[in-house]
């Protein structure tokens, strides 16, 4: 630990503020501290916490920039304002946890347990979805741009500003999905259903007639949008 860490404010919230910490700085730390620790501007970055126990562990302002959190428990964990980036929280416990604000950007989630955890505001551009356990999962005003997301399933929600530009969404389920503004520019859509979606909102670009047909039957569109997916093959609609 390269400088040292306040004393926790009480015992039933042990606060920690403005430190480094190593894997053994923070492994003490957690033994020591109680449940329930809040760390505020703390740097985990580059370092291995695999297997560690942060259940409801509080994340303000801190940053986690290609940290390895592996089978770590993180359930009910807070994240505010945060810097993840290139982390690595595969095969994690994250059932109910929060990220707010925070930058997620080539995060890896493989088989993570994400039960009914919520994204809102953050950015998870290059993220990695693949074979989470996503049962009440949801995202809201989020950056999903080239996100492999293959598998999972929407259904049902209501999808607020989502950026899915560029995203492997093969396989997902949108049935009867309400889409609130948000992007499918240019995503991959194999074995997709959108069916009963309501994408009138959405920004299709860079889709065809084609996809449309072979992907998106049975969702709702807005006429100009139709008008622009019969335009793109060279037919005039007056």
């Amino acid at each position: 630990m390269r400088s040292n860490p306040q004393e926790p404010s009480t015992a039933e919230t042990p606060h920690f503020s403005e430190i480094t910490l190593d894997r053994d700085d923070l492994g003490r730390i957690l033994r020591e501290c109680g449940d329930e620790p809040t760390f505020e501007q703390c740097t985990f970055s580059g370092e291995d916490f695999s297997n560690f126990d942060f259940r409801a562990a509080r994340f303000t302002r801190c940053n986690f920039e290609n940290a390895l959190l592996e089978h770590a428990e993180l359930a009910r964990s807070r994240w505010l304002a945060c810097k993840c980036a290139s982390a690595s929280f595969r095969f994690a416990n994250l059932t109910e946890a929060r990220f707010v604000q925070s930058d997620l950007n080539n995060t890896d989630w493989k088989a993570a347990k994400l039960a009914s955890a919520v994204f809102t505001g953050v950015k998870l551009t290059g993220a990695r979805l693949v074979d989470a356990r996503t049962l009440g999962l949801s995202f809201h005003d989020s950056l999903l741009i080239g996100a492999d997301l293959r598998g999972l399933s929407f259904r049902k929600q209501t999808l607020e500003g989502l950026n899915f530009s560029d995203a492997d969404l093969s396989d997902c389920d949108f049935r009867d999905a309400v889409f609130e503004g948000g992007s499918l520019r240019n995503a991959l859509l194999r074995n997709s259903r959108f069916d009963g979606a309501d994408l009138r909102s959405v920004d299709l670009s860079g889709l065809r007639l084609a996809d449309v047909m072979q992907h998106l039957k049975g969702t709702i569109l807005s006429v100009e949008q139709a008008v622009t997916l019969i335009g793109d093959c060279g037919v005039r609609v007056q």
